[in-house]
């Protein structure tokens, strides 16, 4: 099918911004740790049932000892790990300039995929990939003053950070998805990882009952799943079939236009004030964003 992987990246780039808005307000409820572990847990038991009715079976348990390895590092780094580093910065210096740092996963993602895949990008989708970005971090810059932020190059580092392990973990998927591998069952894995993980650190710091306690709250809980349906589940493994039918720097530019879609929704339900540079930012970043399918 032609454009298959830039059409997943795009669905892709929808699922998230779709499942941000419903953990924003989950979160306002419960708090970030709820939502974090909560939206894995269902994640978890959603993808044991996908994988059933489409696989036949509730894990991929024929995977091998190094698909496994490179999953569940995935999961790990991306779930676990690379979620905590970019929470750390939404504290210390804001969401906005924490997703103007996260544009840096695209490069980071063509430069990682050019020295471990030797995927090549012409000059064309090169300059496509630059303008998409312009346009997102024109969004997501507010064209004014700043906030003084008293730890701003702790956060830089981390937002920088964030990125980077964004692009690490679609690295190690990519080697996960070698030989034809089902991005359903490669998702399992990774969701399986990032569980446990948060799992044995909840537990090991006495927070666990705490935290899952929180979910008795039954909006926030009715937020926190269908954020996991949007994100975890679906998101991502169209996320995995973007990365395994396009070049990697393509696939996570277009992923990266969450911001773009969010938009309207930030206005409407959440009444942000939307500048002219927004409104500008989103247009370039869409016309970059089309030019990647046909140069």
């Amino acid at each position: 099918m032609p454009y298959l992987g830039e059409s997943a990246a795009l669905l892709t780039a929808a699922c998230w911004a779709l499942n941000s808005v419903c953990f924003t307000v989950a979160g306002r409820r419960v708090g970030s740790a709820s939502v974090n572990l909560g939206r894995l847990l269902m994640a978890l038991a959603a993808m044991i049932l996908v994988h059933q009715v489409a696989l036949g079976s509730p894990f991929p348990l024929q995977a091998g000892a190094a698909r496994l390895g490179w999953l569940g590092a995935s999961g790990l780094i991306g779930f676990a790990l690379g979620d905590a580093v970019l929470f750390e910065a939404f504290v210390l210096i804001g969401a906005r300039l924490s997703m103007l740092l996260m544009t840096l996963s695209p490069i980071f993602s063509a430069l990682l995929a050019w020295m471990f895949f030797r995927q090549s990008l012409s000059l064309a989708k090169i300059l496509a990939m630059v303008v998409t970005l312009a346009g997102i971090a024109w969004v997501v810059w507010d064209g004014g003053e700043q906030e003084a932020h008293p730890h701003l190059w702790r956060g830089i580092l981390l937002g920088i950070g964030g990125a980077f392990g964004q692009s690490v973990g679609m690295i190690f998927s990519l080697f996960g998805l070698a030989g034809g591998f089902s991005p359903i069952s490669a998702n399992l894995i990774r969701v399986s990882a990032g569980t446990i993980a948060l799992l044995l650190y909840f537990g090991a710091t006495g927070r666990l009952r705490g935290t899952l306690g929180s979910m008795r709250d039954g909006r926030a809980t009715a937020f926190i799943a269908l954020g996991a349906l949007t994100g975890p589940v679906l998101g991502v493994v169209l996320s995995l079939i973007a990365i395994s039918r396009s070049s990697m720097g393509v696939a996570a530019t277009l992923m990266s236009l969450s911001p773009v879609i969010l938009l309207p929704v930030s206005h409407f339900t959440f009444k942000e004030k939307v500048g002219g540079h927004a409104i500008l930012g989103t247009l370039l970043a869409l016309a970059g964003a089309a030019a990647l399918f046909f140069v």
